[in-house]
């Protein structure tokens, strides 16, 4: 199976090292510079170097990449592009003696240029979207690839779930990778035919020089909750980051939800051109904003709703989103309007994103209710609002009672667990507490802070459980549940794999439930 790491052009383009220099303004120590070298590609990590790489040696949050250096001049590497410190240490190692040294401030800032350097450029052969924000980036991701595809024979789509070009796709190892890697995908997806993009930017990406190189066409914004502010420090150094991807030079113009403070306020300080979109009917954002959804039935049949999408000229469009919940009614008019803006006429967009329901771990309906099961569904819901979100959107669709399996990720902002704890006491019926990635944190002190949060709204724990394993609380649901009511599965939704003191153990929400239902079919046999 292809990995992320050698998802490289077969035929990539060759530049001479010393050219290298003279275009970044880099300063060369080590071992001499061969006036012939030539490179191939870029690696930020030692262990996807091959021949012909440049290793890009950064300050890392524990060690400096320079203590990797050996390993990557042992597969191949061509020079080391790192800083003073990273460059003192490859001269006290004895290995500067061994390969060129080239120096940069910042090479991690450089690193996207380099590499785009190195592959021609492939972001320019190709029409480029971007989507930032909290919540929704996938599932928006997802419905602007339905309408690029519409128009465009061969997309590639990167982002949390998968990194795929046409059929071809591998799991993602993160929301955003490497620079020097998305550089390579993109020379690799431009080799195979592919003529446009979807990709989800993180703020990490957007905060460590992620997609340096690249400019976009179009760039998109959904929304700001509380998330990741152990990396960010605020909200405001939150949205700081998320606006970098509306600088000058990294998109030419943008699309932004301005149904949250947050979105209004990079309408009004966005550098670029930009179209605001509201999606709340009645809110007076509609009023003002370039786009807004100016009436929606929202689905009680838990496969999607319509809506009618008022243009900056005044037309009325009527459109649709196939998953359930006002949430993707927003996702849905996002994706229409990004695809719009890179080029697909608009009737083309809304008829694509209608029909786009294939989404991993978004509202997905892993079993059906009946013959005794209720109806089960994995969301990946990790935040407060998108946890109000998921269980407003499954509430209509519930006969009986809404039993909800949940945590909270360790090592990540511990302020919002007593907060998803209390809003799910305030809007599931069931509550099964377990946990999502622990990491290195302990478990039941994760689970501790989560129903701190549950006993503010039920002191007596009624109708609240707890289970050590996260396989263990979808079973112990599953046996709570009645044919009537709805168990929702929040938190991992796509995620393959679950990191338990720092060790990833094959895990998926979707496996385990129809493991589950499938063990219970066999009980009653």
């Amino acid at each position: 199976m292809t990995t992320p790491a050698r998802m490289r052009p077969l035929h990539p383009a060759a530049h001479v090292v010393a050219d290298l220099l003279s275009t970044f303004g880099l300063v060369a120590r080590g071992a001499p510079l061969a006036a012939d070298a030539v490179l191939t590609g870029v690696s930020l990590a030692s262990g996807d170097v091959v021949a012909g790489d440049v290793f890009v040696a950064v300050t890392g949050f524990q060690v400096h990449g320079a203590a990797y250096a050996a390993q990557a001049v042992d597969a191949g590497a061509v020079a080391v592009l790192t800083d003073e410190a990273g460059a003192a240490r490859l001269e006290e190692s004895g290995l500067a003696r061994r390969i060129p040294v080239l120096i940069a401030e910042d090479p991690r800032a450089i690193a996207g240029p380099v590499a785009a350097w190195a592959h021609d450029a492939p972001g320019e052969r190709l029409i480029t979207v971007g989507v930032t924000g909290t919540n929704g980036k996938t599932t928006t991701a997802y419905f602007l690839d339905a309408a690029l595809r519409a128009v465009h024979p061969t997309t590639a789509v990167l982002g949390t779930v998968e990194l795929r070009i046409g059929e071809d796709a591998v799991e993602s190892p993160r929301t955003t990778v490497e620079a020097p890697a998305l550089q390579a995908i993109l020379a690799l997806a431009v080799e195979r035919g592919a003529t446009a993009l979807a990709m989800e930017v993180s703020s990490h990406a957007l905060a460590l020089g992620r997609v340096g190189g690249l400019t976009f066409d179009v760039v998109g914004f959904t929304n700001l909750q509380r998330d990741h502010l152990d990396f960010h420090g605020d909200m405001d150094g939150y949205f700081r980051d998320k606006s970098r991807l509306f600088a000058v030079g990294q998109a030419r113009r943008g699309v932004v939800v301005v149904d949250d403070e947050w979105g209004r306020r990079l309408v009004a300080e966005s550098p670029i051109p930009v179209e605001s979109v509201a999606t709340h009917v009645g809110e007076p954002e509609g009023e003002d904003a370039d786009w807004a959804v100016i009436a929606a039935d929202i689905g009680l049949d838990g496969v999607g709703s319509t809506f009618t999408l008022r243009g900056p000229d005044g037309a009325e469009h009527q459109a649709a989103s196939p998953l359930p919940g006002r949430v993707n009614v927003s996702n849905a008019a996002l994706a229409i309007v990004l695809a719009h803006a890179a080029g697909v006429d608009l009737d083309v967009a809304i008829a694509a994103v209608a029909v786009a329901h294939e989404i991993p771990g978004r509202m997905e309906r892993v079993i059906e209710r009946g013959d005794g099961f209720p109806l089960a569904i994995v969301d990946y819901a990790h935040t407060p609002d998108a946890l109000v979100l998921a269980l407003d959107a499954v509430r209509p669709i519930t006969p009986g009672r809404l039993v909800l399996v949940f945590g909270s990720d360790g090592d990540r902002d511990q302020g919002k667990r007593p907060i998803m704890g209390e809003i799910a006491a305030r809007l599931a019926d069931v509550i099964v507490v377990t946990d999502e990635n622990p990491r290195s944190e302990e478990p039941a002190a994760i689970r501790s802070a989560i129903l701190d949060g549950v006993r503010l709204q039920r002191p007596d724990l009624v109708d609240v459980h707890e289970a050590t394993s996260r396989a263990q609380a979808i079973r112990d649901a599953l046996d709570l549940a009645s044919e009537q009511d709805t168990v929702i599965i929040t938190g991992k939704g796509h995620e393959p794999t679950q990191e338990i003191a720092g060790v990833f153990h094959r895990y998926n929400d979707r496996d385990v439930l129809i493991a589950a239902r499938t063990s219970r079919r066999e009980q009653r046999a």
